[in-house]
């Protein structure tokens, strides 16, 4: 066999770019299937309270899970894991809910539209120290370790169909639930749940968001704070997290909407290993318990009692 010319090796990479550039365009370009749509649970009308799960999807069709770089574990290592769990006794007894079931890897409920990177679809560059710029937007494009995400560009129309999806029909449901609650009660307060890493020793092991004031009332926000420490727990005001898209886009005080971003440490309700629910889902329920009822106004509790 004749040794390979500099020509030959570089048709060899000319063509192999060639594919991998055909391949791109053809996972960008794919017609995916829609994503997993949302639960909306009405309640029973007897509070104004509504729960918000945005980052608890785990359904995972297999279409989705061949497109991340790490599978199925790599879409659900960006997950809230059982948050819905710790949420589960407070729908039985009737509190209107939205709950995600795509995960949050193939769309964020809690991040604007415009959000994206370039690494999702094409656009201009986002703007430093964005969440999109940092890859974590509308899409993420990084997974744990800032590793990429996906094995190539989503691209347009698949966001597009993701939006329609899973984003709007999340956005539609809690504004439903939002106008149902200011129709019964003249108001709505919407607790928008979530989990957060392990925080160092020390550190409160809930945070509480209102976007420095802007999506809910101070005293609401500072009676649920009392309530946490009534129960031996102390907790952090919009550090680090002040509250993303979904209590900035529906938290409106002066129409009487109430919005307040609740991060659990995961540490609190998960097992050791951080993958299944542990002893401390229990007291992780107490502390939802203690913040809806400082958040339900005293005519809400009377209904409630009728």
């Amino acid at each position: 066999m004749r040794p390979r010319s500099a020509f030959d090796q570089m048709l060899e990479r000319h063509l192999s770019i060639d594919v991998a550039k055909r391949h791109a365009y053809f996972c960008a370009t794919m017609n995916e299937p829609p994503l997993p749509t949302p639960t909306m649970v009405h309640g029973n009308d007897g509070s104004p309270v509504i729960l918000s799960m945005p980052h608890s999807g785990r359904d995972i069709p297999d279409w989705l899970a061949s497109r991340a770089v790490g599978g199925r574990d790599a879409l659900l290592s960006l997950s809230d894991p059982y948050v819905d769990a710790i949420a589960a006794p407070f729908l039985d007894e009737g509190l209107a809910a939205v709950i995600a079931h795509a995960p949050r890897a193939a769309i964020d409920p809690n991040r604007r539209p415009d959000e994206l990177d370039p690494m999702i679809a094409d656009g201009p560059p986002p703007p430093p120290g964005s969440k999109a710029a940092n890859g974590i937007g509308l899409i993420p494009s990084r997974g744990r370790g800032r590793k990429p995400l996906w094995k190539t560009q989503i691209g347009t129309a698949n966001v597009a169909k993701r939006l329609r999806s899973a984003w709007d029909p999340y956005h539609e449901a809690l504004g439903a639930l939002i106008e149902q609650s200011l129709a019964r009660h003249g108001q709505a307060i919407l607790l928008d749940l979530h989990s957060m890493p392990p925080a160092r020793r020390g550190l409160p092991r809930v945070v509480l968001g209102d976007r420095h004031g802007k999506s809910a009332n101070a005293d609401l926000v500072e009676a649920i704070r009392r309530a946490l420490v009534d129960v031996g727990e102390e907790c952090a005001l919009n550090h680090p997290y002040a509250g993303g898209a979904i209590v900035a886009m529906h938290g409106d005080p002066d129409r009487h909407v109430h919005a307040v971003q609740v991060e659990f440490d995961r540490s609190l309700y998960l097992e050791p290993r951080l993958r299944q629910p542990g002893p401390g889902l229990a007291r992780a329920r107490r502390l939802l318990a203690a913040i809806i009822d400082a958040a339900t106004p005293d005519e809400a509790h009377t209904l409630a009692a009728e």
